[in-house]
């Protein structure tokens, strides 16, 4: 029996939308799509070789919205495709090498996890919203940083310095986002089926 009793789950956004495998298949097709192009936003960070992009908001937005499963399907779709050599990476890059390919690896585990803390109503509001995107976050960095290191051939400090610090602010202003965004579409939700 698995941690998360059915007692205890809640449905994900991805729930809410009608259909079965053709929906589940869509749905882990389309967030891969998204995250792709959310990966086209991407700004160079001055002393690191990981770019800021969107990929993050929608790896973690995927994975909230889709639930553990369906998210982490559409994660790992979306790193095989791109390994693949479609290039819908940061900057129209394709291929797992170089730096920030940890960071994709990790976006995989990330889903999953966001992905669980949103069926247990761990995107309902924004307090808890923002503790998701938070172990979401680690998620990716744990993956990520020791890849970075690896790749570039760096210390612990410098694989800090280089592969978190940088993108703290971001990573905050991409969480208050999330928190507004997730909590608000469940107000609308509520709203939509009251009037029904």
């Amino acid at each position: 029996m698995s941690s998360l009793s059915l007692a205890d789950r809640r449905p994900v956004l991805a729930d809410l939308v009608p259909g079965a495998l053709a929906r589940d298949l869509a749905l882990v097709a389309g967030g891969a799509v998204v995250t792709g192009l959310a990966a086209q936003v991407a700004l160079p960070v001055p002393g690191s070789p990981v770019p800021m992009t969107g990929q993050t908001f929608a790896a973690l937005l995927t994975g909230a919205a889709l639930g553990w499963q369906r998210g982490a399907a559409s994660l790992l779709l979306y790193l095989l495709i791109g390994a693949a050599g479609v290039p819908w990476f940061q900057n129209g890059s394709s291929g797992l090498f170089g730096a920030s390919a940890g960071y994709i690896v990790g976006f995989v585990f990330a889903g999953a996890l966001v992905g669980a803390l949103a069926a247990r109503g761990g995107d309902r509001t924004p307090l808890r919203t923002a503790g998701t995107m938070v172990l979401g976050n680690l998620a990716i960095y744990a993956v990520g940083v020791p890849w970075l290191m690896a790749a570039a051939s760096l210390g612990l400090a410098d694989g800090l310095a280089m592969g978190v610090v940088p993108f703290l602010i971001g990573d905050a202003v991409k969480i208050v986002l999330a928190a507004g965004l997730l909590p608000g579409t469940w107000k609308l939700v509520e709203r939509i089926r009251s009037h029904r």
